[in-house]
């Protein structure tokens, strides 16, 4: 048997809060959701991200703490053009998302930005700048 890659799965402090970002980039995530102790979204490709509340994991893991340090995971979410990298970011960080890097033009050839999500997650934004 081969295991397959399925799911990325978050801890979060704030169910609202978390999904109400998430929605923000585009992921749909039904209204309702917003109460429930986990919750899943489809993501391209057939892989899902999952929300689990502190006191979800914690029924099956009790001596459960957050990491420390830095964040607990990076996701990043591809946006059409440089420009929209930019328009992004400052949507985001508009409506009280904190920003971690303003835009900038990475040395790797994309423009490149991070916000974090409630829990302190880098949300990267980027796309190929143009040769």
């Amino acid at each position: 048997m081969t295991a397959r890659f399925d799911a990325i799965g978050l801890v979060v402090a704030d169910m609202a809060a978390s999904l109400a970002f998430y929605r923000r980039l585009g992921l749909d995530i039904p209204a309702d959701a917003d109460t429930q102790p986990h919750v899943e979204a489809a993501l391209p490709g057939g892989a899902r991200l999952m929300w689990d509340t502190v006191a979800t994991v914690r029924s099956f893991d009790p001596e459960w703490t957050p990491p420390s340090g830095s964040h607990q995971v990076g996701l990043a979410f591809a946006c059409d053009s440089p420009a929209d990298v930019d328009k992004t970011y400052q949507d985001l960080v508009g409506a009280g998302v904190r920003g971690k890097l303003e835009p900038w033009d990475a040395p790797w050839g994309q423009r490149y930005a991070t916000v974090l999500d409630p829990d302190d997650n880098g949300i990267d934004l980027f796309a190929p700048l143009p040769s």
